[in-house]
This record gives C-alpha cells, structure tokens and sequence, in this order.
C-alpha cells in the first residue's frame, strides 16, 4: 500500500492496524520516503529459508533461470 505523508499523519492508528498485514510505503512529494512492516514477519527467515533449494551439483546460469521463470508464466 502506498500513503501520502499527510495521509499517514492523518490517520496513524488506521495504518497502524494495516501495517500488521502488509507493507505501508510512506511517500512525500512523490517519491517513497518510509516503509512500515510488521515485526511479527521476519523477511530474513524467508530468504534463509530459500537459500540451499537449488542442489550445488546442479548448475544454473541467468539464462537457465530466466527460461524457467517464463516458462511458468
């Protein structure tokens, strides 16, 4: 979600609440100034989580990985 800083100064609490859910970017004069995340997320633990998913005997280059990408779109 994406709030002005007048916006967010307006109405604190409401975004609060929101923020517990999902990232609140805060942005003056148009361009992003702040964001709000929840604690309760740890986004560190997810990217830990990944890391070791690709086994190291199997080799993969950019080109290898954007042909999968496409592939499941």
């Amino acid at each position: 979600m994406i709030i002005t800083a007048t916006e967010f100064k307006t109405n604190l609490g409401k975004y609060l609440e929101i923020a517990a859910s999902q990232d609140i970017f805060i942005t003056k004069n148009g361009k992003n100034i702040a964001r709000l995340t929840s604690p309760a997320v740890n986004k560190l633990a997810l990217l830990d989580d990944l890391v070791g998913i690709i086994p190291e005997s199997q080799t993969m280059d950019e080109d290898t990985i954007r042909e999968e990408r496409l592939a499941r779109q």
